[in-house]
């Protein structure tokens, strides 16, 4: 059998087996045997990227259930909504209610449809015990500890609240909180997310759940489901779910014609811009939960409930110039320079073009007429470019092939989307884009200096790099331009402040690609001090925690880059912190060295993140699925079944919480 024939069997193989199981619910491998095929997919597929298929099942995304979370089968269902655009679509399913439920009065309870991430919250004696996604509505994934650092996600109820039931409803990103996120990655020098919903359902699958207590995500409810809930109407849901302590958005409203309803429809088409998280719709649904029973569902959505989706706001405007910039990493973006126009809510003057690919791949050229919209009501991106406006002097967008700020030719690695500058010492904006990095609030923090004055220092010749910064004086600063005694002095005393800032920030200050706040914190943990993180090899990299080969290859080539070992070696000349602290290592121990841990379940001493810790701390691996690699399963109560059942196959030990502290403390 060939390379080919192998892949393509594999695939379909595979299918079948995710057939079997998310939609028959009758597997016919292990878990096991399903992730070795998996695995011998994927590195058939890696070492044979001419044989790429969007849909094998190692790029699975939205609806799949990955192999980091438990796998749970959903109690009640989670339906689709079918979806209108006009009033004669809602009057059409006016009409097919009434022919179903005959001759009665039907109100109908109109809320917002929030634009991002559905969650099933499970409720027993008033607390939160499981949070399942949505999946493919049969079952979904449980990111119950995640879900547990979100705010308005409340673990204890108030009021009388029924013994058990479901609570469904959006797991949201604000616009502020999104906009704030960006600005962070940003100075950090990393690429903006590029819309909130997407970014708040990518933040449900992060491993990391200490990661997701960062994000400013909110959770907004508006369906219960569940047995003798003693509750009569969708309206009375929403009063309820409120009084019980859950965030429920009070715009939703009771109508009795759909004349009422196209004029909620109407007044937040346009209003909507004033909300504070994203809409992409009404969802109008049959306030009578008898007569919601009785319309029953079709195969895939309920016949109670509509969504009347808004359309995406377009606007037509000229695009001027197409420009472009180096990031600090190198990256070429290029910029379509537009003629301003207000689009949903606010004037917009530039969008990203994204990449090379992106360009050719919708004609994109200099004085044409293009379509823009807000993808996700907040990034400006240019969907389409009007061919019957174009002038037939047009040229097509020749992408620039040297660098425009060094004129250093581009290079564009296989598998990359993105060009970039090579020139990483020599090129002005990549050499002042890792010092303003350097300078960020997350990373050295330095009171007293701007990207500005960075800008204007590195122009002036005082420096060339960050380590630069360490021998300014106040005498060379004072004669910039606005630059006073006391603000020289302040920056001066800045610079040195920073060098009390612990290891795992200068790590991430030090500005190596895909070393973001998280890495550069498992990394400092790992290696202990900078000399052991320059001696270790690729394959001593990737054995960490989490650190993938990417990850690991632009770290060796960081350190094999002589000119980045000096400056490393000048800032610990300078006092900079290059290992961890007496404190931070008081607490480790090798105790666990070599040992693999999942933890699974609710623990009654100590919370799931702590016990991680303490496995980490003692120089244990925390994974997150179960492999024969796994040395221990520590199991909590509520564990899922499949956990249990695939130790038990492979032979891995399962210890209770007891078990694992008495295993300590030896």
């Amino acid at each position: 059998m060939n390379i080919e024939t192998k892949i393509i069997t594999l695939r379909d193989e595979l299918r079948q087996h995710n057939y079997n199981y998310y939609v028959l619910d009758k597997p016919t491998i292990s878990d096991y045997e399903f992730d070795i095929k998996l695995k011998e997919l994927q590195k058939l597929e890696e070492e044979h990227p001419e044989f790429h298929d969007p849909t094998s099942p190692t790029l699975r995304v939205g609806g799949t259930v990955t192999k980091n979370f438990e796998t749970v089968k959903h109690e009640h269902r989670m339906y689709s909504l079918d979806n209108s655009y006009s009033k004669e679509d809602l009057e059409d399913w006016e009409k097919r209610i009434q022919r179903i439920l005959g001759d009665v009065d039907v109100e109908f309870t109109c809320e917002l449809k929030y634009d991002g991430a559905s969650i099933s919250l499970t409720y027993e004696d008033g607390k939160l015990v499981r949070a399942v996604t949505r999946g493919d509505g049969f079952q979904g994934d449980n990111v119950t500890t995640n879900i547990k650092t979100i705010k308005s996600v409340p673990l204890q109820l108030k009021g009388n609240y029924p013994p058990k039931f479901d609570i469904r409803g959006e797991i949201i990103l604000t616009l502020e909180g999104f906009a704030q996120m960006n600005k962070d990655r940003v100075e950090a020098g990393e690429e903006a997310y590029m819309n909130p919903r997407n970014t708040a359902s990518g933040s449900l699958k992060l491993q990391d759940s200490a990661l997701v207590a960062q994000r400013p995500l909110e959770c907004l409810l508006y369906s219960i489901v569940g047995n003798n809930l003693e509750i009569t109407s969708q309206f009375e849901v929403l009063e309820k779910a409120r009084a019980w302590g859950f965030k429920v958005p009070t715009v939703a409203k009771l109508c009795k014609t759909t004349e009422e309803v196209m004029q909620f429809v109407e007044y937040w088409d346009e209003k909507r811009h004033d909300l504070p998280y994203e809409t992409d719709g009404v969802v109008i649904k049959v306030n009578n939960l008898r007569h919601q029973e009785e319309l029953g569902y079709t195969a895939k959505a309920p016949r109670w409930a509509m969504a009347y989706k808004f359309k995406a706001e377009q606007v037509l405007t000229v695009l001027n110039e197409i420009t472009y910039q180096v990031g600090r990493t190198g990256a070429i973006t290029p910029v379509a320079n537009l003629e301003p126009v207000l689009l949903a809510g606010t004037t917009v003057k530039r969008a990203s073009l994204h990449n090379a690919d992106q360009i050719e791949k919708l004609d994109i050229r200099e004085g044409d007429t293009v379509f823009v919209e807000k993808g996700g009501e907040i990034i400006p991106k240019i969907i389409a470019v009007d061919f019957t406006k174009r002038q037939a002097s047009s040229m097509p967008t020749r992408y620039i092939q040297n660098c425009p700020e060094c004129e250093t030719p581009l290079v564009r690695k296989e598998g990359e989307a993105q060009h970039f500058c090579p020139n990483d010492t020599g090129c002005p904006t990549q050499i002042t884009g890792r010092i303003q990095h350097f300078i960020s609030r997350k990373a050295m923090d330095i009171e007293g200096l701007g990207g500005e004055t960075v800008e204007l220092l590195f122009k002036e010749g005082l420096i060339a790099n960050y380590a630069d910064l360490y021998v300014l004086t106040k005498e060379q600063v004072m004669p910039l331009e606005r630059m006073a005694e006391k603000s020289a002095e302040n920056l001066v005393n800045g610079v040195a402040a920073s060098k009390a800032i612990p290891f795992e920030r200068v790590l991430f200050a030090l500005g190596i690609r895909y070393v973001g706040e998280t890495v550069a914190k498992k990394l400092a943990k790992a290696y202990k001090n900078i000399d052991a993180l320059i001696a270790a090899s690729e394959e001593e990299l990737v054995a960490v925690d989490e650190i993938g080969g990417r990850i690991a290859e632009s770290v060796v080539q960081f350190f094999g880059n002589s000119d980045n070992v000096e400056i490393v070696s000048r800032l610990k000349s300078y006092g900079l912190q290059f290992s961890l602290s007496e404190e931070q290592l008081e607490n480790q121990s090798e105790k666990l060295k070599g040992q693999t841990f999942v933890v699974s379940g609710v623990f009654e001493s100590i919370g799931r993140t702590e016990l991680k810790k303490l496995i980490e701390d003692n120089g244990g691996k925390v994974a997150s699925s179960i492999s024969s690699k796994t040395s221990f399963l520590v199991a909590g109560a509520n564990m899922g079944p499949s956990k249990k059942t695939k130790a038990e196959t492979l032979g891995v030990p399962i210890i209770s919480e007891q078990e694992f502290m008495s295993k300590l403390a030896e």
